[in-house]
C-alpha cells in the first residue's frame, strides 16, 4: 500500500537526489519551474497524498481528480495541495508549464496555523482558474519568491512565508465560480473505484515484514477524505456489497493464496494481513471457510 509521499520520495521521484537542507530545523521550502514535456511524453501525478504543501501556477489545460469530484482547468490556474487531500493531476497539453513551491508543515511552525485557510481545508476550493492579468500577478509573486530564495538575506525564510501567505490570500479572494468545477458523472462510481484501487494496492503480500495497514471502512474513508457513511453508500450502490464485505473478501482471497503457496507460518500470514493476534485471524478464517487456517493448508 502506498503511504503518503514524503519530501524525500518526492525528490527521488522528480530529481533522483535529496537536498542536504531537508532536515533543517527551520522546516523545508523549495521552488521549481514546471517545464514543458519533451516529445509529448506527459506524466500524470499519481493519485495519493503527500506529506507536504504545494502551491502551483500551471499554464495549460488539465484535469485534477479528487475522491468525489473532478476539476477541469481550461487554460491556466492556481492550485493549492495539502497533506489531507489525495489527488491526481493529468496535464492535457505537452507545452504545459508553470512554477510551484513546496514546503512542509514545520516550515510554518510558530508562524501561524497554515491549515486554517480554506484553500488547504478538505472541503475548500483548491483550484482557481485565472485570467491573463491574474496570471501576471501570480507570476510576479513567484518571481519574488525565486529571487528571495536565491538571496543571502538573513531573514529570507520569513520573507518567503510572507509571500506564501500572499499567494494564499490571492487565491482566497478569487471567486469560486471562476473555475468550471464539474462533478463526476457518477460520484459513487468514482469513490467506489478508488476504494477498490486502494484496497488492491495492498496486495500481494510478498514479504514477511509487509503488513496490510488499511483494514477498516473508516481507514479507507480517511484515505479518501470522505465520510465513512458516504463511502459505504457509494460502495454498496456500485457493487452490491458492503465495504466490510469487500475488504473481508480480499483479505480472505490473499490468506488462501499464502496458505497454499507460501512457506510462511500462520502467525506470519496473520501479521501480513493486518491481524494483531493470530487468534483473530483463525476466527476470521474459520468464520468464512469453516476450517482453521492449518486445516485448510493441509486439505
Amino acid at each position: 500500500m502506498d503511504t503518503n509521499e514524503s519530501l524525500e520520495e518526492f525528490y527521488r521521484r522528480k530529481f533522483n537526489w535529496i537536498p542536504e537542507s531537508l532536515a533543517s530545523e527551520i522546516g523545508h521550502f523549495n521552488i521549481f519551474r514546471l517545464e514543458p514535456y519533451l516529445e509529448g511524453k506527459m506524466k500524470a501525478v499519481p493519485y495519493r497524498r503527500r506529506d507536504f504543501y504545494k502551491i502551483m501556477l500551471v499554464k495549460g489545460p488539465g484535469t485534477v481528480h479528487y475522491a468525489d469530484r473532478i476539476n477541469e482547468v481550461k487554460k491556466q490556474a492556481l492550485s493549492f495541495s495539502n497533506p489531507l487531500v489525495p489527488y491526481k493531476w493529468d496535464h492535457l497539453a505537452p507545452d504545459t508549464q508553470g512554477i510551484y513551491c513546496i514546503f512542509n508543515p514545520h516550515f510554518f511552525m510558530n508562524f501561524g496555523q497554515i491549515q486554517q485557510y480554506e484553500v488547504f481545508q478538505p472541503n475548500g476550493n483548491h483550484i482557481f482558474e485565472l485570467e491573463d492579468e491574474e496570471v501576471q500577478e501570480v507570476e510576479r509573486i513567484f518571481e519574488k519568491m525565486e529571487a528571495e530564495f536565491n538571496s543571502e538575506y538573513k531573514y529570507k525564510y520569513d520573507a518567503l512565508r510572507a509571500l506564501i501567505l500572499e499567494l494564499i490570500h490571492f487565491g482566497m479572494k478569487l471567486q469560486p465560480a471562476a473555475i468550471q468545477k464539474t462533478q463526476h458523472g457518477n460520484a459513487s462510481l468514482r469513490i467506489a473505484s478508488i476504494f477498490l484501487e486502494l484496497l488492491e494496492r495492498q496486495f500481494p503480500i510478498d514479504d514477511t515484514h509487509q503488513t496490510v495497514g488499511v483494514r477498516s471502512p473508516s481507514d479507507f474513508a480517511e484515505k479518501l477524505n470522505v465520510h465513512v457513511n458516504h463511502l459505504n453508500r457509494a460502495v454498496k450502490e456500485m457493487t452490491g456489497k458492503t465495504t466490510s464485505q469487500l475488504i473481508a473478501d480480499r483479505v480472505l482471497q490473499e490468506s488462501k493464496i499464502l496458505l497454499k503457496q507460501s512457506s510462511w507460518n500462520v502467525s506470519e500470514i496473520a501479521y501480513g494481513l493486518g491481524f494483531t493476534e493470530v487468534t483473530h485471524f483463525n476466527n476470521f478464517f474459520k468464520k468464512h471457510v469453516s476450517l482453521t487456517p492449518t486445516q485448510y493448508r493441509k486439505g
